[in-house]
Order: C-alpha cells, then structure tokens, then sequence
C-alpha cells in the first residue's frame, strides 16, 4: 500500500528499477574474452584456476582487490545516504 501521492506499488516498482540498475550496472563491469596469462597492472602471473573461473580476467587477485576498492569509493558518491530511511533512524 502507497502512502501520500503515490498509487498502490509504486515505492516496489521504485526497488525493482534500482535492482534492474544495479544488477545492470555489475554485469557491465564482468570480464570478457580471453583470459590474460599475465596481470596487466604488476606483470604477475595469473593462476590458472582464476582464469578458468573468471573468462575473460585481466587482473590478479590482488590488484582486483585495490580496483574493486577503488570502485567501491567512487560509488559511495551515487547513493544520497540523507534521504536514506536506514541513516535517519542512526
């Protein structure tokens, strides 16, 4: 049930785009192609069982870890955490 202006299921339709967004967003940043045999950032060899896991990988594991990072800090901007219910009952 919708409260205020909104019809009835419009704040689930407001979850499901932000998951669609989301989901779309993290499947854009999957590797494809081949696997290199070398981390194109330290020049280490990448394991085998990494490359079969992950087609398409680019990066050991440890400078994934520091992109990954790097990433997370750049998308803490997106989100408007004082308009967020969960910050308003801290």
């Amino acid at each position: 049930m919708a409260g205020g202006w909104s019809r009835d299921g419009a704040v689930q339709e407001q979850i499901d785009a932000s998951i669609e967004d989301a989901v779309v967003r993290a499947r854009s940043r999957l590797p494809e192609g081949e696997s290199a045999s070398e981390c194109e950032d330290c020049d280490d060899p990448i394991p085998e069982r990494r490359r079969k896991a992950l087609p398409g990988v680019r990066l050991c594991v440890k400078c994934q870890a520091e992109a990954d990072e790097a990433q997370s800090r750049d998308d803490q901007g997106l989100y408007n955490r004082r308009g967020s219910k969960d910050s308003q009952l801290r």
